[in-house]
């Protein structure tokens, strides 16, 4: 595997400490070594070494500490480099809810927001945080419902905008498929409440702008309908008559290809990519979390990787949680870590 070397390191945060996070890590390092050249832990330094000491298994890996990002771009081979960026942490159990973890976790994203905004790293890959125990760390983190909503609230602080001036959006994507949300961690009747004309429209062009360098061309966006049926033509809800087709009318106009909305039992696998390479469109708006999660996460969660569009720093993450049930016993799949590691640097080297 020929990968372009790095001219600015990329950061990965641990995730919950008492969680599969560090050990996601610490097992792309030793099944992906060239792909992690240049990538280091933001985190502790402590957590990472009994990480590693976990998965550990021949050929060794050592982990060492840098003491700034650029170091992470000289580190030999075959070595974890980490940047101790939170208080030296005390070992925290494994498989539990924690507040301590909760803020380790916590102050580690935000130090890497701000070192991608400063510019010091080119991207960020978070490990997996547990919401009960950042809720439970307190201020300033038990406002932010997860990554998004941190990276958000950090990105917008930095601009001098607020945060409606700030939108992004969560794709989920795999070899297979690309779906970008229209709202993300909100309960039911908010996500309903919130399939507004505006808020559709808005994530039709985050979509449009953040896919088109990647793609080289405009993507071709399918829009899901809410209703079954895509409301049979008002007879099950007219959302898709009032709300959704003239975002669809209105977003042609501005160039941009769009089609829908359609039947959201169908049109997941529209937007498919078939064994021969063919999609009929390369990415899907949902009209809620679940609607667009549960086929992307069908066809392999070690697979799915979470992309945050709309932020002016690349963001991408595991497409699965904690799983405290597993933590600690070295039995975890670091795919879906590899894959967005291996996300993250491709949108580095494109942007570049």
């Amino acid at each position: 595997m020929n990968l372009p070397e790095l001219t600015l390191p990329i950061a990965i945060t641990p995730g919950d400490p008492c969680g599969i996070g560090p050990e996601i890590i610490a097992k792309a390092w030793r099944t992906a070594p060239e792909l992690t050249r240049g990538c280091f832990v933001a985190g502790d330094v402590g957590l990472m070494r009994r990480a590693m000491a976990l998965v550990q298994g021949a050929p060794c890996f050592p982990v060492c500490e840098i003491e700034s990002p650029a170091q992470a771009l000289a580190v030999p081979p075959r070595c974890l480099p980490v940047l101790q960026v939170v208080p030296v942490a005390p070992p925290l159990p494994w498989g539990q809810i924690d507040a301590r973890a909760g803020r380790l976790a916590g102050e580690a994203v935000l130090w890497a927001s701000r070192a991608a905004l400063r510019g010091e790293v080119s991207a960020v890959v978070t490990a997996p945080l547990n919401k009960e125990a950042l809720h439970a760390a307190g201020a300033p983190y038990d406002q932010y419902p997860g990554h998004t909503e941190l990276l958000q609230a950090e990105s917008a602080r930095h601009a001098g905008v607020t945060l409606a001036q700030m939108p992004v959006r969560m794709m989920l994507a795999n070899d297979e498929l690309r779906v970008v949300l229209v709202s993300i961690h909100l309960s039911m009747r908010e996500a309903l409440e919130a399939i507004t004309f505006d808020r559709v429209s808005e994530t039709l062009r985050i979509t449009h702008h953040a896919l088109t360098p990647l793609l080289g061309r405009k993507p071709r966006i399918a829009l899901a309908g809410l209703n079954p049926h895509a409301g049979e033509g008002g007879l099950f809800g007219r959302e898709e008559i009032e709300i959704l087709q003239p975002c669809v009318s209105a977003a042609r106009a501005e160039g941009i290809d769009v089609q829908g909305p359609f039947a959201p039992d169908t049109v997941f696998m529209r937007a498919r990519q078939r064994a021969d390479g063919h999609r009929e469109f390369d990415v899907v708006i949902a009209m809620y979390h679940d609607q667009g999660l549960i086929p992307v996460k069908y066809l392999g969660v070690e697979q799915g990787v979470n992309v945050t569009l709309g932020l002016p720093l690349i963001r991408t993450s595991p497409d699965h949680g904690t799983a405290m049930d597993l933590a600690g016993q070295g039995k975890a799949d670091a795919s879906s870590m590899v894959q967005a590691i291996r996300m993250a640097r491709h949108r580095v080297t494109d942007a570049y």
